[in-house]
């Protein structure tokens, strides 16, 4: 009885420390292609839609192409000469592990030139959207994690164990 008390309030409190992560298809339906003439930002605009976090991955779907991530100024020129990262498998999977700028071209030969190119932006930890001072949400989520702990320790010292 003691050891399902036990299984139980630890199971119930691990919802505080659950982490998760998503994974985007770049380009939704259409997948990583070349795009029209007259959408040639479409990649950046879906990327705009979108927030990413740190864990976070991107899928690239294609067809007799490639995807490498690269450098700012690469970006720029479309120069695939030094990638950073570079895949041709037709299903690349790409984790975005850092905050930050992330900068992605076709490696096809003018593909880039024809808008194929996408920047993401990967949210840190601290940005917050629009927020001057915290919210009672803010504030209320410290305070739950400790009031957990502390019913956590009472349990287990009533059961006869002690943490700390």
């Amino acid at each position: 009885m003691r050891v399902c008390l036990l299984l139980l309030v630890i199971l119930s409190s691990l919802h505080y420390f659950s982490v998760s992560s998503f994974e985007f298809e770049v380009g939704d339906t259409k997948g990583w292609i070349v795009p029209s003439t007259n959408d040639t930002k479409m990649y950046n605009e879906w990327a705009s839609k979108n927030r990413f976090q740190i864990g976070d991955a991107i899928r690239f779907k294609y067809k007799k192409d490639s995807v490498m991530a690269v450098s700012d100024s690469d970006y720029k020129r479309c120069n695939s000469t030094y990638p950073i990262f570079f895949s041709n498998n037709g299903n690349t999977l790409y984790r975005l592990d850092h905050s930050g700028l992330f900068y992605f071209i076709s490696g096809a030969s003018g593909h880039c030139e024809r808008g194929q190119k996408m920047i993401i932006k990967v949210m840190s930890p601290e940005d917050s959207e629009g927020r001057d001072e915290p919210n009672s949400s803010d504030v209320a989520a410290p305070v739950a994690g400790a009031s957990t702990l502390v019913i956590l320790q009472l349990v287990l010292s009533f059961l006869g164990f002690h943490l700390l």
